[in-house]
């Protein structure tokens, strides 16, 4: 009789064991281990949040004259005047950052921002006073060279502004903030240098 209870404490304990393993298992929330490539795939979609937008509405205003010599030559002016909204777009590049995992510590390298878009829309474009000089007739190139001089303003605005330094806060902050949700206590992110290749990051829409 003794042996049958035994063997029933027994089994009872085995059951209870095994009951409580598989509750664990099955409520208790287990935390996930993070290799580089999953946390790679992970920042890639705050590539979109690093980005800053400064919005611009202004006015070009162009003259121009034909020259002799270096010297204006009189009743040659032509000039006009363009009002047009546009922006200028700042970002980071998530697709060239490092990773490197290391137990609850992580470091993450940047590719420094950079200005990805400079553009004048060229549906906003109104232009008026425009000279109707026979001698000197305005032509499209003239348009043309306007806008991308202005381009060029409003980009440099942009940047004397902290348009980078802006963009690459933002990354930090949101990157930190995900870190720290994935159950990171150590988190360092640091800027990488990288090659710029020429490229028309100038552009009209």
């Amino acid at each position: 009789m003794r042996r049958h209870n035994y063997i029933a404490w027994v089994l009872l304990g085995i059951t209870v064991l095994l009951s409580v393993l598989l509750f664990r298992a099955k409520y208790i929330p287990q935390k996930t281990a993070y290799n580089s490539s999953a946390i790679m795939e992970k920042i890639s979609y705050v590539k979109d949040l690093s980005l800053v937008k400064y919005n611009y509405s202004g006015v070009i205003s162009y003259k121009d004259y034909m020259k002799f010599m270096n010297l204006q030559v009189p009743l040659t002016e032509k000039s006009f005047l363009i009002r047009y909204n546009g922006y200028v777009k700042a970002g980071i590049d998530m697709s060239k950052a490092t990773v490197t995992v290391n137990g609850k510590s992580v470091k993450i390298g940047l590719p420094k921002p950079q200005i990805q878009e400079t553009v004048i829309d060229e549906k906003s474009l109104q232009v008026y006073d425009e000279s109707m000089n026979i001698l000197n007739p305005i032509k499209v190139t003239d348009y043309q060279n306007a806008m991308v001089a202005e381009q060029h303003k409003i980009k440099q605005d942009a940047l004397a502004k902290g348009i980078l330094t802006e963009s690459s806060d933002q990354a930090h902050k949101f990157i930190t903030s995900l870190l720290e949700e994935l159950g990171f206590e150590k988190i360092e992110i640091d800027e990488i240098s990288s090659i710029i290749l020429p490229g028309n990051e100038i552009k009209r829409k």
